[in-house]
């Protein structure tokens, strides 16, 4: 399997959002970087958001427009499977479909050499299941990147069933020689861990909302406020610590049994699901993006990640 040293050529399947961010990252960083997808407009598209994301990382001081410039010069677009054939590493950010993605990875496995190291950008499909698909899956695990991923910093690495600790281990160097902050999670659960707690607290800010406790807007300032701005600097298990185990033993003790447990997804989330109210991506959500709105929302978003993402890292 190749080393990390020996790491220089990235392919990455998949020119949509995530995969075009994510070849600016490696790029970004030196590497020579492939970016494939079946369809020459999803390539066309790919090439856009690239374009757009360098020039908003110019204007808010993120890169030099002569680094920029060397970013561009070392991606190139294809929509050839051969690509694979002189892949070092390769990161799968297609449709989040397991059967697609056993398909791909049948065929791209066997173009790939057999020390190539591959990954899955998976938001939560089983790693275990996927790999059954791929020739060699020892060299398989999955790379769990965070939209945009070319401003927020986590990664998962995620260990199946049949993924070698060496992989594991490689995949995570490549994370950090990217100057990402990479987590192992081991077991393969499905959802790995930010889904799982992302979830978890969208299941009971659903729930607030459907009973009238307060409005979505209310719910979003107590994250952005209150809870997101602990939770920047701090995690849940140091919260718990600095603010006393008594304490949240006691509160826990009556609170727990009030909390959502709902097994299917809340209405009001199923509601906005069948009027085709999709957020940015259709103009409507939980709020109204009519009127170039979607555009602004997503630009003050990439402005205040990146805020954060230099915060967090002037220590590092």
């Amino acid at each position: 399997m190749r080393q990390t040293a020996d790491i220089e050529k990235i392919v990455i399947a998949g020119a949509g959002i995530m995969g075009a961010s994510m070849a600016q990252i490696f790029a970004r960083w030196g590497y020579s970087v492939d970016l494939y997808d079946i369809a020459p407009e999803s390539i066309d598209r790919g090439r856009d958001l690239i374009a757009v994301n360098q020039r908003a990382l110019i204007d808010q001081g993120g890169v030099s427009g002569e680094l920029s410039r060397e970013i561009l010069s070392r991606i190139a677009c294809t929509t050839k499977m051969d690509a694979f054939e002189g892949a070092d590493f390769v990161i799968e950010a297609i449709v989040e479909n397991m059967g697609v993605k056993l398909d791909f990875w049948k065929e791209a496995s066997r173009l790939a050499p057999d020390d190539a190291v591959l990954t899955t950008n998976t938001s939560g499909l089983s790693i275990t299941e996927m790999s059954a698909a791929v020739r060699l899956p020892e060299r398989f695990c999955g790379m769990h990147w965070v939209n945009p991923p070319h401003i927020v910093p986590l990664v998962e690495v995620i260990q199946g069933k049949s993924t070698a600790e060496e992989t594991v281990e490689t995949v995570r160097e490549v994370a950090l020689s990217v100057h990402k902050h990479p987590v192992v999670v081991r077991g393969d659960p499905r959802g790995f861990l930010l889904n799982r707690l992302q979830y978890a607290v969208l299941r009971e800010a659903l729930h607030i909302v459907e009973n009238g406790y307060a409005s979505a807007k209310d719910v979003d300032d107590v994250m952005k406020y209150g809870l997101g701005m602990r939770y920047s600097c701090i995690g849940p298990f140091e919260t718990v610590d600095l603010g006393g185990l008594d304490t949240f033993f006691l509160v826990g003790s009556y609170l727990f049994a009030e909390l959502s447990n709902a097994q299917s997804v809340p209405e009001p989330l199923a509601a906005l699901y069948r009027e085709g109210a999709f957020g940015t991506k259709s103009g409507r959500g939980f709020y109204d993006y009519g009127n170039g709105g979607a555009e602004r929302a997503i630009e003050k978003r990439d402005r205040d990640f990146l805020k954060v993402s230099k915060c967090l890292f002037e220590d590092v």
